[in-house]
């Protein structure tokens, strides 16, 4: 007898390797996958231009990527006094242009610089939602909670999703390494202040939009996430406290998911060890200086080491 309706990612012939880098863009489930990997200690970048939901705004940001643009003041509005990127999330505001430019263009060089070496892509859409910053008639990423009067909220044209999603494929594959695999999310993440109904339409027009696109490629995949939420993991119980957003529990589960499609065995033992030496790293003792401490922590220098001589990049 079952009681769920269980959703499986279809076993990958191409699998991540220890010498891959890993690049991960989009939605704050984006950076959830990422942080895994990183403390998994794999080669890996996340979201230089910060959270982004839609398709538009993270084809402008893969752009400028792969343009290595450079940013000028000219490119920033002053707004309560901080210098803002519309394209970029809150994090890079500052109280000076200099400051703001600063590290906008060092993101951008630092992931233009990963994108070359880069063998897989996540891309995490959340929404088909998006904001026109009317005085300069700008589609933004972020609204950096400036007046809603001085914006206009609509939903992207299809067209104009699919042609955002082709876009962002045309260029990573252009500027990242020869056969570089592009796995595509929908987070799961429902926005409900646009609505119950409004972001039903949102996610669909976004899967819609996917699958209409991403048949014409080589080397693209779509990973069900937010089908494995809605449907697999449906309960509330694998809610955080907010009913919106999955609980470690539910991250947890996807992460597996994920693993058991895409990773090698190599890749799977690397990351399980990886993990048990990093949770024993975060155990403080009550005597630092004991001798069954300073064992301990000889042993896991030995372990660390072993765990390095498997690739060439620093871990830990």
């Amino acid at each position: 007898m079952k009681f769920r309706t269980e959703v499986h990612i279809p076993i990958s012939e191409k699998k991540i390797l220890l010498t891959d880098s890993i690049f991960s863009v989009g939605s704050c489930f984006a950076a959830e996958m990422s942080q895994l990997l990183k403390n998994g200690q794999m080669q890996t970048l996340c979201n230089p231009f910060g959270t982004i939901f839609n398709p538009f705004s993270l084809n402008i940001a893969i752009q400028n990527l792969h343009d290595c643009k450079k940013y000028k003041e000219e490119d920033l509005i002053l707004y309560n006094q901080e210098y803002i990127s519309l394209n970029h999330h809150t994090s890079f505001n500052s109280f000076y242009a200099h400051k703001t430019l600063e590290r906008i263009n060092q993101n951008i060089e630092t992931g233009n610089q990963f994108l070359q070496k880069t063998n897989w892509v996540i891309i995490t859409y959340g929404t088909s939602f998006i904001y026109e910053f009317l005085p300069k008639n700008q589609l933004v990423a972020n609204c950096h909670k400036i007046p809603q009067k001085f914006f206009l909220k609509r939903l992207l044209t299809d067209e104009e999703l699919k042609n955002s999603i082709t876009e962002t494929l045309e260029n990573l594959k252009d500027i990242c390494e020869n056969d570089v695999q592009i796995l595509f999310t929908v987070s799961p993440v429902r926005h409900t202040k646009d609505g119950i109904t409004e972001n039903q339409l949102s996610k669909s027009k976004l899967i819609c939009a996917l699958h209409e696109t991403l048949p014409h490629f080589k080397n693209c995949h779509y990973l069900p996430i937010y089908e494995i939420m809605m449907d697999d993991l449906r309960d509330y119980r694998f809610y955080k406290e907010d009913l919106i957003h999955p609980n470690q529990q539910a991250i947890q589960y996807i992460w597996e998911k994920f693993g058991n499609a895409y990773f090698s065995e190599e890749v799977k033992d690397f990351i399980t060890e990886n993990y048990k030496i990093k949770a024993a790293l975060e155990h403080r003792p009550n005597d630092e200086k004991s001798p069954k401490y300073l064992e301990f922590l000889e042993k896991l220098k030995e372990k660390i080491a072993l765990q390095q001589q498997k690739v060439k990049h620093k871990i830990f």
